[in-house]
């Protein structure tokens, strides 16, 4: 089994990797004028684009490129800046440190709020807590990241001054922007832990335990939540991979200086090599995650490496 999705990570990687390089050939524009224009030239002459075509490879067959591209990207290469002229690799790496800081701010608020949330609300289900999780997980889907990053940088850095407009990356600025990152995830990792707990009381094995004397939180506790994690390690592996993915809207409303703010700028300018490049590794740690929540799966549930040795 643990070969098998080895094997499908492999294939994955290589099909997001020809989808991810197919779209530069079906933007619209030459690269190359874009570049050139990026540069100050706002009317280049056809000598010059040809030129440029040719340095950056632009002039020859696709599957060539996609060739020349592919065996970049497995030594780690992922192209050279149409902007700054510098490896993408190295652009990227300056900054990944950042966007990992806030991707485990998120996890670790996202946690911290979906965890005694779906408690409380198996714990008292149909009652008022149990609403109040449940308009939670609604709300929290509903409202766009970039809204609420607003509001609240709004309240607590302009009118309490209680923090900076300008995060930096380091804990003093984190709470505020890992808040917003991880409120989202919260909100699907309750609503999953909340039927799973839900699911589990109902079972036979929760309704001996009670008959026998064992306390509500007991069973909730120690036999439910084992039982019903798993949809919620699933849900919480894709959401790591979402929150280093999708950081991009946080980052900017924060200017946190990570990989999705240097990305939106990258949009913005037509870098297509910085773009491609982020969606590579934004793909890559997705299809990485997801193997992550199979493996652990298997790891946590012994009926999955009985089905898989079957």
């Amino acid at each position: 089994m643990i070969a098998a999705r080895l094997g499908q990570a492999v294939l994955a990687l290589f099909g997001m990797t020809l989808l991810v390089w197919a779209l530069l050939p079906l933007t619209p524009g030459d690269p190359a004028e874009r570049t050139i224009r990026g540069r100050g030239n706002l009317e280049p002459e056809p000598a010059q684009v040809a030129a440029l075509r040719q340095e950056l490879g632009l002039d020859r067959p696709l599957p060539e490129q996609y060739a020349v591209w592919l065996s970049k990207l497995v030594r780690g290469q992922l192209g050279i800046s149409y902007r700054s002229k510098q490896p993408v690799e190295r652009e990227l790496a300056s900054r990944v440190a950042a966007t990992l800081l806030l991707a485990a701010g998120g996890v670790v608020v996202a946690v911290a709020i979906a965890l005694p949330l779906a408690l409380l609300a198996a714990r008292h289900q149909d009652r008022w807590p149990d609403q109040a999780a449940r308009m939670f997980a609604l709300v929290g889907t509903s409202l766009p990241s970039f809204w609420i990053g607003l509001l609240l940088l709004d309240l607590f850095a302009v009118r309490l001054r209680w923090t900076s407009a300008l995060a930096k990356p380091d804990l003093a600025h984190l709470p505020l922007p890992a808040f917003v990152l991880g409120l989202g995830l919260a909100s699907v990792l309750t609503r999953i832990l909340r039927a799973g707990l839900v699911g589990e009381l109902g079972r036979r094995y929760a309704l001996v335990m009670r008959a026998r004397g064992a306390g509500q939180w007991h069973v909730l506790v120690r036999h439910a939540l084992p039982n019903a994690s798993l949809p919620g390690i699933n849900v919480l592996a894709l959401g790591i991979g979402g929150l280093l993915g999708g950081a991009a809207a946080v980052e900017t409303v924060f200017t946190w200086p990570g990989m999705g703010l240097y990305i939106v700028d990258a949009i913005g300018a037509r870098d297509l090599p910085v773009v491609q490049g982020f969606a590579v590794i934004s793909a890559g740690i997705f299809i990485l995650c997801n193997l992550g929540a199979d493996l652990l799966a298997m790891t946590v549930d012994p009926r999955l490496r009985q089905q898989a040795q079957r």
